[in-house]
């Protein structure tokens, strides 16, 4: 382009950018498109999850096309031969018709089934990172909620989504979910017939589905996400200890046009790994299972993962039973499917203001924390994994009884002692690992990473060689900040119940410690050594 046409244009592309910014925040977004976002794989969890939800939308808003949300029953006279003058409802039918009858539709179908499952699941890993990492400190508490509530709403929306075709997998589970609602004392009936419309089965309770399923709770997502993404824009994003990167800055590519370009590939990647999963991996074939009837139990039923671990914390409660004036009380459903998930989900909204209640710290944290650097809080972080684990296991414990030829009572004691010895053991030994990586990198930054020479010193004995770290990895290990525990003002004899309650539990997370002189220091940024020291000193100042 000559200088003349570019004189020509310049103006105008002036002029018309000033009417957009006083229409539209066109100046103040070049700011946002250049936000640094850190670049470690770890921070991409919470893509995949979003990316997900995105395939989520597409191929559902193509279903709703299709599918009827209706539980009048018909004679099916389709493609599938083998059901072929069998009775079903019209959503059982139209799932069928998806299947086999439409252009690419079985493929769609498996294709929103496997996005639901890594959906659900990278929320489930990307909530494990931030947990491990502290990431959900001061200043991001009201994220931290809403990732809680996004998991929960997640939850909710794929079993709506797993009960729709009305298939005898489903009905299995739609009938566990009544009993459920009538374990609950006083209200549980009451429950049941508003939710089911009537006495169980009845003829509502697809269609209400559907429209939890299409509307209000994906509508309540969108909103969740959206204001999710807002917040890790306007807070800044988390970033790992490193020369250079510090509590004030963030440093990583640019929004625009690094991230987008790496963001934008990994959003294609996903989506193709889940059209590949769709097409290759069968998931869910409700035509093998028939449609739901409420004389028939499917053999060796088991949900979808996410909801596995209810499935067995209901086979591992013995048959307890209490009668209280005239009222049966079934703990045996109420304790492992209405309290234990309260009492999980109540302590994840809950953790990070009682960490700061018991640990004092206040202080605003853009730094995440290395597992190994905070061994309570990763000890309580695997224990809870091994909870989790093994009422999952448990879940499957008939199929793993038949498979391996072993007995079904013996297995499911071995889970009963298993799900209340594993996660004390787990926290115990994660403490004890977390310390012994701490006390071998304190080791390695004193006396140098072992290089494999062996020389043979004066007086006949052997060495080996030693090298010092690089400046970068003596970096990350002196920047750990290890805060103290909470002063006590006044001895135990004269402290509220309270606060002797937070001395204890204080006591207990600052239990064990790898101290070395001056932990909670920089010694690059004290000494002045090097290039590091006055490239951060120029960012902090």
């Amino acid at each position: 382009m000559s200088r003349k046409s570019t004189a020509r244009t310049r103006p105008a592309a002036e002029r018309a950018a000033d009417a957009l910014d006083a229409r539209l925040p066109v100046y103040d977004g070049g700011k946002l498109l250049r936000k640094a976002f850190p670049d470690h794989w770890s921070f991409f969890l919470g893509e995949i999850a979003l990316y997900s939800f995105v395939v989520l939308l597409l191929t559902g808003v193509w279903l709703t096309l299709f599918f009827h949300p209706s539980m009048t029953e018909i004679v099916y006279n389709g493609s599938y031969r083998p059901l072929d003058g069998v009775r079903m409802t019209e959503a059982y039918q139209s799932t069928l018709h998806i299947s086999f009858d439409g252009r690419g539709g079985l493929l769609i179908r498996q294709l929103h089934h496997w996005a639901a499952l890594v959906f659900l699941a990278a929320i489930g890993v990307h909530l494990l990172r931030i947990f491990f990492t502290g990431a959900f400190r001061r200043p991001r508490e009201v994220n931290w909620l809403i990732g809680v509530t996004l998991f929960v709403l997640a939850l909710a929306e794929g079993f709506a989504g797993y009960s729709l075709p009305d298939d005898l997998l489903s009905g299995t589970g739609l009938r566990i979910a009544q009993g459920i609602m009538l374990s609950i004392p006083v209200v549980g009936t009451y429950i049941s017939m508003f939710v089911f419309g009537g006495e169980y089965p009845g003829h509502e309770l697809i269609p209400r589905l559907y429209s939890l399923h299409i509307l209000l709770i994906p509508g309540l997502l969108l909103a969740l996400v959206a204001v999710h993404l807002m917040l890790v824009v306007y807070l800044k994003h988390t970033q790992w200890a490193g020369p250079g990167r510090t509590n004030r800055n963030a440093v990583g590519k640019p929004m625009v046009p690094q991230f987008s370009a790496s963001s934008g590939g990994l959003f294609f990647m996903v989506f193709g790994l889940l059209t590949v999963l769709a097409g290759l991996a069968q998931i869910n074939p409700v035509w093998v299972y028939g449609p739901y009837r409420p004389d028939v139990v499917s053999t060796g039923s088991q949900p979808d993962w996410y909801v596995g671990f209810l499935e067995g914390s209901l086979r591992l409660v013995p048959p307890w039973e209490t009668a209280v004036a005239g009222h049966t009380v079934m703990w045996n459903v109420l304790l492992p499917a209405v309290v234990l998930p309260l009492a999980l989900f109540a302590v994840l909204y809950a953790y990070p203001f009682l960490e700061r209640w018991v640990t004092g710290d206040d202080r605003e944290h853009h730094l995440c924390d290395r597992p190994r650097d905070n061994p309570a809080r990763t000890g309580l972080g695997v224990a809870g994994i091994c909870f989790y684990g093994v009422l999952l296991l448990a879940g499957g414990n008939d199929i793993i009884a038949h498979t391996f030829k072993i007995s079904l009572n013996t297995l499911t004691w071995v889970f009963r002692i298993a799900v209340l010895v594993l996660p004390p053991l787990a926290l115990m030994v994660t403490r004890r690992v977390c310390l012994a990586l701490q006390e071998s990198e304190l080791e390695k930054l004193h006396e140098g990473e072992e290089t494999g020479a062996v020389r043979q010193t004066i007086t006949g004995g052997y060495v080996e060689a030693h090298e010092p770290l690089d400046e970068e990895k003596q970096y990350v290990l002196r920047a750990r900040r290890l805060p103290e525990p909470p002063p006590s003002a006044e001895p135990d004899g004269h402290r509220p119940q309270l606060e002797r309650l937070r001395a204890t539990l204080s006591s207990w997370y600052y239990g064990d410690r790898v101290h070395e002189p001056g932990d909670g220091e920089v010694p690059e940024r004290e000494s002045g050594n090097g290039e590091l020291a006055q490239r951060d000193r120029e960012l902090e100042g």
